[in-house]
């Protein structure tokens, strides 16, 4: 397993993986980077996370081989058939995985997904609009939404 840090920003991302693909990306408070190396296994998923970063890029096309449980990845990979720019209900997302009543195992998993921003967990919102839970932050959530809009909101302070 290789490692790579990142500016964004929303902070440092930690991204983990090798040549089996690209298995976490998280968000760091701070970290001091010892060196700037990218592994040769990550460069993609760095270049990538840039451009997306830069607005240059909607669609993520890496291989992608987080560790969680069969029902975590069927939630991961539900998470992204949602289009960018777009937002889904927990309950939409429960209704979509075929179990209305399993919303709350349905937001653990989105709660525990190990890839932030590629597979996007932040796309997901409480049925009536609000922005309710996210890892990362509440304030990250934001960020990512308005970055996705197609309608940039500017704020007046």
């Amino acid at each position: 397993m290789t490692t790579a840090f990142m500016k964004t920003p929303l902070g440092d991302a930690k991204l983990e993986g090798d040549e089996n693909g690209l298995s976490s990306v998280t968000v760091l408070e701070h970290y001091e980077a010892e060196n700037d190396i990218i592994p040769e296994a990550l460069e993609e998923a760095v270049y990538q996370l840039n451009e997306y970063f830069e607005g240059n890029r909607k669609h993520f096309d890496l291989l992608l081989n987080p560790e969680g449980t069969e029902f975590q990845k069927k939630v991961w990979n539900a998470l992204l058939e949602i289009p960018y720019g777009k937002t889904m209900s927990y309950l939409e997302l429960s209704k979509k995985l075929g179990d209305v009543k399993a919303i709350r195992a349905v937001a653990s998993a989105n709660g525990k997904n190990p890839l932030w921003i590629i597979v996007p967990c932040h796309r997901v919102i409480g049925s009536d609009g609000s922005l309710t839970g996210y890892a990362g932050g509440l304030h990250r959530k934001k960020w990512l939404l308005n970055h996705e809009s197609p309608t940039k909101q500017q704020s007046l302070f």
